[in-house]
């Protein structure tokens, strides 16, 4: 029998891979390798650095692969307090894992624009406007999937508070980290320059809201009090 607090450790430590690759593939690979404003220097580090690209990439499929059975043990945890909201947070993030799972192919597209015969045809600099195209495409998609996912981090906050199985101030970190990621990608497609001035103080809290419940996750688990555990 696997009780409530050995399934919130679980998801905790999953939760916490999951940030941890999805830091590593967006700051140390994509925003390290893109030169804002210059697709050719872009081409030109992904190209001096293709296996960190190609770890990067591996790190972003594995984030969604080990992030699946994470958000099911969140959903087991709390359709007890609110089963129809529960259910729905599940929906909307797996919405957002199959919209940035499916988006990573634009993120590949710039490994597969260099070394083919049907490429001579295109001058350097031409391929490097195209693989600049597909990765803002990418950087879309993946402003589209964080929508969905900001409004699952909004409901399971709120079902946190209502739950007294961790801390109640875990959950209005959680929810804030929500708001954060619906603001910063609708800033994206509202004015892009808003956006870049707002993102190091957006993801702060979002950042602060997912590590905080992981690891309280991990180290201290959830009260059982008087409900059932999981078969």
């Amino acid at each position: 029998m696997m009780t409530n607090k050995k399934l919130a450790r679980i998801a905790g430590l999953l939760y916490l891979i999951v940030i941890g690759t999805g830091l590593f593939a967006e700051v140390f690979v994509r925003q390290a390798l893109r030169v804002a404003g210059d697709p050719i220097a872009t081409a030109h580090k992904i190209q001096a650095s293709e296996m960190l690209y190609r770890i990067g990439f591996v790190a972003d499929l594995s984030n969604f692969v080990i992030g699946l059975p994470c958000i099911l043990i969140f959903y087991l945890l709390f359709r007890q307090v609110n089963k129809y909201l529960a259910l729905l947070a599940l929906f909307f993030v797996i919405i957002q894992t199959a919209i940035i799972a499916v988006n990573l192919q634009h993120q590949a597209s710039p490994l597969l624009l260099s070394g083919g015969e049907y490429l001579k045809s295109f001058h350097t600099d031409q391929l490097a406007l195209l693989s600049e195209y597909a990765l803002n495409i990418q950087a879309q998609g993946y402003a589209i999937g964080l929508v969905f996912f900001g409004f699952y981090c909004l409901i399971i906050g709120y079902l946190i508070i209502k739950s007294a199985l961790v801390p109640r101030v875990l959950g209005i970190l959680y929810t804030l980290a929500g708001l954060c990621y619906i603001i910063n990608s609708y800033a994206l497609f509202l004015s892009p320059d808003m956006e870049s001035r707002l993102f190091p103080y957006l993801m702060i809290p979002c950042f602060i809201g997912e590590f905080s419940v992981s690891v309280w996750l991990l180290v201290m688990g959830v009260k059982e009090g008087e409900r059932k555990a999981v078969e």
